[in-house]
């Protein structure tokens, strides 16, 4: 039994398998940074919303907490997200969480009161 396989089309013109695949895994990492985008902007809001952070301070306390409890932005931002929906946080992560947020709370109250 033989099997006709007819060449495949790929965008541009690609034929080299190695490059198919160079592609493929760039798709794969784009697909996964827009996720991420979006995960660590859901985050920022709850932030916003629930601490009256603007929301490059949202941005500043998901950094910071990541960096010290060393623990990828999006997966952070998950957390946040979790706990805005009723899950508990690490407690790691609440402490951390808790500081950075009155930290912003208190240069925000600065900048309003001077």
């Amino acid at each position: 039994m033989t099997t006709f396989r007819v060449p495949r089309s790929w965008p541009d013109g690609v034929r080299d398998g190695a490059a198919v695949a160079r592609l493929e895994q760039e798709k794969a990492q784009l697909q996964h940074a827009v996720g991420s985008h979006v995960t660590v902007d859901q985050a920022i809001g709850v932030l916003v919303a629930i601490h009256r952070l603007v929301p490059e301070a949202g941005f500043e306390v998901l950094r910071e907490v990541s960096q010290r409890t060393n623990t990828k932005l999006h997966t952070v931002a998950e957390m946040v997200i979790g706990w805005a929906l009723g899950q508990e946080l690490p407690p790691s992560v609440g402490r951390e969480l808790e500081v950075a947020v009155q930290r912003r709370s208190c240069e925000r109250d600065a900048l309003e009161a001077g």
